[in-house]
């Protein structure tokens, strides 16, 4: 999973910084007391709750089809792995 991670992470800070925020502002309107969790899930160490998930689409004004593509696709990837399958042709 940490090839979802790190996308969803890479994706994130990416539309973070494309907002003006700072990982401590994300923070605070996250209700963190802390940047260190938004870092861990840019850094690709985790994956934000879905409810925060759901925030940050909000926040950085996203479209949320999106977020759920890439998401997919990259489980898709890792199953696929996991399970010693190729890519589906099509």
């Amino acid at each position: 999973m940490k090839e979802l991670f790190q996308v969803l992470g890479d994706f994130l800070q990416s539309k973070r910084v494309k907002a003006g925020l700072s990982q401590g502002d994300v923070a605070t309107k996250l209700g963190y007391s802390s940047p260190q969790f938004i870092s861990n899930f840019e850094r690709g160490l985790c994956a934000p709750p879905l409810n925060k998930l759901k925030l940050l689409v909000q926040l950085y004004d996203l479209n949320g089809d999106e977020v759920l593509r890439l998401m997919m696709k990259e489980n898709e990837k890792h199953l696929r792995k996991s399970l010693g399958l190729s890519r589906k042709k099509r």
